[in-house]
């Protein structure tokens, strides 16, 4: 079986987002794989996807201010046509990257037990953003 979707994710504020839920129940034809392949690709450059712990939220506020440091607003970016969030918003998403592949295995996606996937919304103002989601798997 090979399926392919586009899913939606709401609006959110500057930071790291725990979406794996707000994924996986958009995913069609999820509970009928046996044994599969999950890709997931963020069509945004100013955004990232990640896995990463899925309990303590201080692991994305600490994340978060590690990205500030890293790449923050204020620096003499040549790159600034969306204001001075925009090229810091390229260099985090090229860092962390846009897509995951996840292994499916009867029905459930085979993530750690601390895993969770993350939404990084870079833009102060980043709007809603969209994940195409390919299922490919024997049912």
């Amino acid at each position: 079986m090979w399926a392919q979707q586009t899913l939606s994710l709401k609006a959110r504020p500057r930071g790291f987002h725990l979406i794996t839920d707000e994924i996986l129940s958009q995913i069609d034809g999820l509970s009928r794989i046996k044994v599969g392949l999950l890709h997931l690709l963020l069509q945004h450059t100013s955004a990232s996807l990640t896995l990463n712990e899925n309990c303590d939220p201080s692991v994305r506020r600490d994340m978060e201010r590690h990205f500030l440091r890293t790449a923050p607003d204020n620096a003499a970016w040549e790159h600034d046509d969306e204001g001075p969030d925009d090229m810091p918003s390229h260099i985090k998403s090229s860092t962390l990257g846009v897509s995951l592949l996840l292994p499916v295995k009867n029905g459930r996606v085979q993530l750690g037990t601390w895993q969770g996937i993350w939404l990084g919304e870079h833009r102060i103002d980043g709007g809603a953003r969209r994940i195409v989601a390919t299922l490919q798997g024997e049912e």
